[in-house]
């Protein structure tokens, strides 16, 4: 039987936020823009880092797969562990299945770079706004533990 342990990435996150000197690698600018049409969307996204800001837009397989394909080419060329994570696992789950199409849902991604596995997860009335902050912090989560891995080694 496999054995691994997927670590709990917003947990990590929330803990390392709270922290007086936390300063995250990367900050998008103005939010995303998504273009769905139903047959191939677009996203659009701004990333500051180190000084530079990025512009980029990608299309996908369907929205979330645009807002994945976008952010990894926007963080790639400043964060090259970037090109290593895929994600491995998607979900969305209703919270009250009252309210329907109206309800928050809850979005959790499993990402791996092919060592380490680890999970992020957000809640939202918008289900591309959810998927896209969980991308962001499985990214940051991605970056962080590679910087912790590199004064460690």
């Amino acid at each position: 039987m496999l054995n691994y342990e997927t670590e709990d990435a917003s947990k990590t996150l929330a803990i390392a936020r709270s922290l007086k000197n936390y300063k995250s690698p990367f900050t998008v600018i103005g939010g995303y823009k998504l273009i769905d049409n139903g047959i191939d969307p677009e996203a659009t996204v701004q990333i500051e880092a180190d000084g530079k800001v990025i512009h980029e837009a990608s299309t996908g397989n369907g929205p979330v797969d645009a807002l994945a394909k976008v952010l990894k080419k926007s963080l790639t060329p400043l964060f090259p562990e970037i090109s290593e994570v895929n994600l491995v696992d998607y979900r969305a789950n209703i919270l009250d299945a009252h309210r329907g199409t109206s309800t928050e849902v809850e979005v959790t991604i499993i990402f791996t770079d092919g060592t380490d596995v680890w999970k992020v997860y957000s809640m939202s009335e918008n289900i591309n706004a959810a998927s896209f902050k969980v991308l962001i912090d499985g990214f940051e989560f991605a970056i962080l533990k590679r910087r912790i891995q590199k004064k460690i080694g």
